[in-house]
């Protein structure tokens, strides 16, 4: 993968198959330490400069893929143009081949910004080289162009690279930030299902209780009631679970009047919503009601609920307003997980939340969702 350093093995030796398939082009060099009718002092020093600029150069290379300090890089591309400039003019022209991967290897390690001032600094040492080096600029033309393409070449394959890891990178993030979403969602859902339910079911388990000594019938019902309940909230939780669910309006409605009803507090509720909302609006405005009714249920005491649904116009256009009011303690409105998750909510489709106190008592919750502007 680019951009990857090796993983195991078999990455390894593909990576040094595919740098040592160009050390080809070092045949000129070797041919010349074996034919070149040097000394032999000549030949071992030639053999041991060509074996360390090899070595330098393949260290250099190989460290492509780490972020290593630019100046131990402009260093090292130094000490290789040194080498490459020592040997051709003290062993001939055929080693004037060296400059290209001085080239290549400053266009590969370097930035873009520092390589594009090496690679044609490194073509033009070869140029002075050439013409120092008897017969050199015979050899100029053919090495010319590769080391310049060559190392320009090499700056566009690691400016690729860079850009495949911050792809790469973002992708992960991306992944992250997803999973992140999805764990909010399933707590904001798992939240409000079962404190809605397991709300109604202590009321009603409270209810059973009170009725069983002299009304077992009616506490009978209330038993079979949190059965009923209990299993919906199955249902609901393993839908949630799945991603699938969206409440609605109407099934919320039916559910407020059933949670109000066995808490003891009078519910005035519209009987339903004449303006058409997008899915994503209407499954906002379900939760709100589910946790404004809730809460009312929970921690209000109030005796009395009402719940009014209407299509209002605004500055912004067109929205429909949930509130639910009741007549209880009142109280601040914190800021807990059923309201922060509420708004999270409201304003990924556009709406809004204001909740709070009507007056010494009572409270009083508003959701409004933008009209017609649902996908």
């Amino acid at each position: 993968m680019i951009g990857v350093r090796p993983r195991d093995r078999r990455h390894k030796i593909v990576q040094s198959l595919w740098i040592g398939l160009w050390l080809f082009y070092l045949s000129a060099p070797v041919t010349d330490l074996i034919r070149g009718g040097h000394s032999l002092g000549a030949r071992l020093l030639g053999g041991l400069g060509l074996a360390a600029f090899v070595a330098w150069y393949l260290l250099l290379v190989y460290r492509t893929a780490r972020q290593l300090p630019v100046g131990r890089v402009l260093f090292s591309v130094a000490v290789l143009s040194a080498q490459a400039t020592i040997l051709s003019l003290s062993l001939g022209r055929e080693w004037l081949v060296l400059f290209v991967y001085v080239s290549i290897s400053s266009g590969a390690a370097l930035p873009g910004e520092i390589s594009r001032w090496t690679v044609p600094g490194a073509t033009a040492l070869l140029a002075v080289t050439a013409f120092a080096v008897p017969g050199g600029d015979a050899y100029l033309t053919g090495l010319l162009i590769p080391a310049l393409m060559g190392g320009f070449a090499m700056v566009g394959i690691r400016a690729m690279i860079r850009t495949t890891v911050e792809l790469r990178e973002a992708r992960a993030t991306v992944a992250q930030l997803a999973a992140n979403e999805e764990r909010l969602r399933m707590a904001r859902d798992l939240h409000d299902l079962l404190g809605h339910s397991l709300s109604l079911i202590t009321l009603k388990s409270e209810l059973a209780g009170r009725m069983l000594p002299s009304r077992p019938e009616a506490a009978a019902q209330q038993v079979a009631d949190i059965e009923r309940v209990s299993r919906q909230a199955l249902v609901d939780v393993r839908e949630a679970v799945s991603g699938y669910r969206r409440p609605t309006l109407p099934g919320e409605l039916a559910g407020a009047r059933t949670a109000l009803t066995a808490a003891g507090v009078v519910a005035d509720l519209p009987s339903e919503l004449t303006a058409e909302l997008a899915e994503e609006q209407e499954s906002a405005l379900a939760w709100s009601l589910r946790e404004a009714v809730t809460n009312v249920v929970r921690h209000s005491g109030a005796t009395r609920c009402t719940v009014t649904l209407e299509t209002r116009q605004t500055l912004a256009g067109p929205v429909v307003e949930l509130g639910v009011a009741d007549d209880g303690a009142g109280g601040s409105a914190t800021a807990g997980n059923g309201l922060t998750g509420l708004t999270e909510r409201l304003e990924a489709v556009g709406g809004t939340l204001a909740a709070g106190p009507t007056g010494k008592t009572g409270f009083r919750l508003r959701a409004c969702v933008p009209l017609g502007s649902g996908s």
